[in-house]
């Protein structure tokens, strides 16, 4: 059994709110030199986002990610809530609600969970990113984020990319909690 009082549990780590449901998302602001560069460039508040799956006291993050994991490729990957939103990973989280029936929410879930394994990349149509991870499997069960894509003429990165901030202020998503993390 956890104690938990607001989004933080004394026993199992950080919960969700209470009617947090599979599908939702959780923005985190990171603490690797990749989450900086993000910030920078993005000028918000979170660096990574991913979307929730499970169920309540079993939560998982469904996520697109360089590798975390000694020996785990860079790649959309399920990781515990806990590891998610660990002190050495972030600094910060929120939890975001999205709009939507059951159905499509249970298909978003479908379809990013059938992402796993595939390569995390930013520029190659053959990959994903965080952001393009969660935005397209609501896109493709019906739900359209109307999101705006940024254009971005850095040496490595040329083109549109969806960062954080963007898609934090879809009229589709609403949010729930937020917490200050360790570190």
């Amino acid at each position: 059994m956890a104690f938990c009082l607001a989004s933080v549990c004394l026993a199992g780590g950080p919960a969700p709110p209470a009617d947090a449901q599979a599908g939702d998302l959780v923005f985190r602001r990171g603490t690797e030199s990749v989450s900086a560069m993000v910030l920078a460039v993005d000028g918000g508040e979170f660096s990574h986002v991913g979307m929730l799956v499970g169920h309540a006291g079993a939560w998982q993050v469904v996520h697109a990610t360089p590798s975390e994991v000694r020996g785990r490729a860079d790649g959309v990957v399920v990781d515990d809530l806990a590891f998610f939103l660990d002190p050495a990973r972030s600094r910060g989280h929120a939890f975001y609600r999205v709009d939507a029936p059951a159905g499509r929410r249970d298909a978003a879930v479908g379809h990013a969970l059938a992402r796993r394994g595939t390569p995390f990349r930013m520029a190659d149509p053959a990959g994903t990113y965080c952001t393009l991870l969660v935005w397209e499997a609501w896109r493709r069960a019906g739900i359209d984020l109307d999101v705006h894509f940024t254009r971005l003429a850095l040496p490595l990165m040329q083109g549109d990319y969806l960062l954080p901030t963007p898609l934090s202020r879809s009229a589709r998503l609403r949010r729930r909690a937020v917490a200050e993390d360790g570190g």
